[in-house]
């Protein structure tokens, strides 16, 4: 079996921490390896609208230049389009919108919010748990077929892993809203492909589709709050009425437009390259450690390990200096996993050199 359908949960204290997030690892002093943001200087072609827009704060924010601009770059009408206030805002309009949903499924393990938004919209949740023997690939028989609404990522967060596009195309049919999450989507990189691989961003042809994108991952804009959705205009409409007034904010409206250009564009497919060149570092490092097991073919920012004993090398590496993410607050995890972010070699070698010698001990 490859994956495992659970109901609603007891409440028993017992539960993967939802709202436990890579930020609250980081804490002052240490070294960040548990927050999947990339931090660089901002370029100016980014930097330069974003501090104009503060010229304009005395008007109320006006999405529609940035809708149209993140529309093109998808190949999409604007109507197809929802500008929110980073993804987290998109789950939450999703959860409330679709309060009438009789059977929501989340294949875990993945990024909390969707179910923790599920639930605070008052959803009874069910969960397709895949299988880590099978590197958390998805098969899309161990989802429900009556599910009406699905949530899933690609890449998923946090087991780093690229699902197939078809693979995700085969959970879409009429009846269904099929969620994907494609926060990370512009840090994969297949070489020879053009564009980001697996990206259902343009498909217009699925019934249902939803795709969940993010700015604020490669763009270092985690605190300016700025995402969006792709979707039918008709689904987009409902998720838009459960949306407060003005929920983006105009320098994050500005953001948008400038990240959507071609320049922006070409300058993530470069940034993606150099990613996947330090995560083939990190990955290398970390598979040459005692007992460390890396997941798959780690498609992203991040990349997950198993080590039995891995809460206990998560606190000895705090103490002497670095935080990385614990695994045991998402379903499916547990204690013995962990996630790392990739960072350059310089870091890496370093890290992996702390742990080597926790490892050893």
């Amino acid at each position: 079996m490859r994956g495992q359908l659970i109901g609603t949960p007891p409440d028993t204290g017992t539960e993967p921490d939802l709202g436990h997030h890579g930020d609250a690892e980081a804490t002052p002093g240490l070294v960040d390896l548990a927050v999947n943001v990339r931090r660089a200087p901002m370029p100016d072609w980014l930097a330069d609208p974003v501090i104009a827009a503060l010229g304009d704060l005395a008007a109320y924010p006006d999405p529609a230049p940035a809708r149209a601009a993140v529309a093109a770059r998808h190949g999409r009408p604007p109507e197809e389009v929802l500008l929110t206030a980073g993804a987290a805002e998109a789950f939450v309009l999703i959860a409330r919108a679709l309060r009438d949903a009789r059977r929501p499924v989340v294949v875990h393990p993945q990024f909390t919010e969707p179910e923790a938004a599920l639930r605070a919209a008052g959803h009874a949740v069910e969960r397709v748990l895949l299988d880590p023997a099978d590197d958390f690939r998805l098969d899309p028989a161990r989802v429900p077929a009556d599910a009406d609404l699905v949530m899933i990522g690609n890449p998923t967060n946090p087991t780093s892993v690229l699902h197939p596009a078809a693979a995700l195309a085969a959970l879409a049919r009429p009846g269904r809203v099929l969620v994907v999450d494609e926060a990370f989507a512009d840090t994969t990189l297949t070489p020879g492909v053009e564009g980001e691989p697996e990206s259902l961003a343009a498909r217009r042809d699925l019934p249902g589709l939803v795709v969940v994108r993010s700015l604020t991952k490669t763009w270092g804009l985690a605190g300016l709050r700025i995402g969006y959705l792709l979707g039918g205009a008709g689904l987009l409409a409902r998720f838009a009425a459960a949306q407060p007034l003005w929920a983006v904010s105009t320098p994050a409206l500005a953001a948008a437009t400038a990240c959507a250009g071609p320049a922006a564009v070409a300058a993530e497919r470069a940034i993606a390259a150099r990613l996947a060149a330090d995560r083939d570092h990190l990955v290398a490092r970390l598979s040459g450690l005692p007992g460390v097991r890396v997941v798959g073919h780690p498609a992203s920012a991040f990349v997950l390990i198993h080590r039995p004993g891995a809460d206990r090398v998560r606190e000895r590496l705090r103490e002497r200096g670095w935080a990385v993410r614990r695994g045991d607050t998402f379903p499916g995890l547990g204690p013995d996993w962990l996630r790392i972010a990739v960072r350059d070699p310089a870091t890496t070698d370093a890290f992996t050199e702390i742990l080597a010698e926790i490892l050893e001990a």
